[in-house]
């Protein structure tokens, strides 16, 4: 059976199906979220927030076990969902009152979110094993539930991210001068925290709560070497993102290696390339900060 057979085949295999739209909606949303996340120099939140996920994934394993459900595992989801909510808004909160610093917090999500997790699976009667599909993401189990509530998400996440682009872009440059100009600055970074939460939430399935920030991440980073303002690096990030999991999710159907890892270190090696070839792809010199009230057409901070 040649290439082109194999392929046909697989686009034609109803699991293949849903694993691809599933990269598709993740690696088009995902970078939505974390060029805001780039923007405010909060990169990591995604992992924090995974890790308390993964917590909320044991609580829906063991309300799942209670209940009598089969699988054990179908409020997992759900439960992770919850979990990274509430999480994201407690991490935001404790944020805004200044009673801790953002690296210690985020610290405390670290730990806390894994521990509880390990903990809780350990009292629903599974194993930490029952844990691995959501760490390092299992896209090929995804099911037609699994694909309707990300999409759900998916639609979320884009509306609000592209739909409250200027506010929120406002609020990550200069969230004094998004005061000043009269936004709500603090239900706006609740939504951003309620975003990110979603965000993870959809991408766990796909890479795993441990490579989640990753999938966020990496694409608006390359995005940055050939974008300068903020819209234009957003929809590059967009494009990279379904490009890398498409492509992440057809290597390994082709060969045996893992999903999530292979669309994160495709994304890596895609960064390392255009970081090589930048001074080709780019000419000329970077633009200048412009003002703060330039709405959309703001060079983005490069990622440190």
């Amino acid at each position: 059976m040649g290439f082109v057979d194999t392929l046909v085949l697989m686009l034609s295999t109803p699991l293949m199906q849903r694993a691809l739209l599933v990269a598709v909606l993740v690696g088009v949303s995902a970078p939505v979220m974390g060029t805001y996340l780039v923007q405010r120099r909060l990169a990591l939140l995604g992992d924090g927030i995974g890790h308390v996920a993964l917590t909320g994934v044991a609580v829906g394993w063991l309300a799942g076990s209670l209940a009598g459900l089969t699988p054990r595992d179908v409020l997992a989801v759900p439960g992770a969902i919850v979990a990274a909510i509430a999480g994201a808004v407690l991490i935001e909160v404790v944020r805004a009152r200044g009673k801790t610093t953002g690296d210690l917090a985020l610290a405390l999500l670290f730990y806390g979110g894994i521990a509880g997790g390990v903990l809780i699976i350990g009292i629903a009667g599974g194993t930490t094993a029952n844990l691995n599909s959501y760490l390092f993401g299992s896209i090929s189990t995804v099911s037609v539930t699994d694909v309707w509530l990300t999409v759900g998400l998916a639609v979320l996440i884009l509306g609000a991210g592209l739909g409250l682009r200027p506010a929120l872009f406002a609020l990550s440059h200069d969230e004094e001068y998004a005061r000043a100009s009269g936004l709500p600055v603090r239900g706006l970074n609740i939504l951003v925290a309620v975003m990110a939460a979603m965000t993870v939430s959809v991408s766990m399935r796909v890479v795993g709560v441990l490579l989640v920030s990753a999938v966020m991440i990496v694409p608006v980073a390359i995005s940055q070497l050939l974008a300068r303002s903020f819209r234009t690096t957003m929809t590059v990030a967009m494009v990279i993102g379904a490009a890398v999991s498409v492509v992440g999710l057809t290597v390994t159907y082709f060969l045996p290696l893992s999903p999530g890892a292979t669309i994160v270190v495709l994304a890596v090696l895609t960064y390392a390339v255009v970081a090589a070839l930048r001074p080709v792809l780019v000419r000329g010199p970077r633009a200048g900060e412009p003002h703060v009230d330039v709405e959309d057409d703001v060079e983005v901070k490069e990622a440190v």
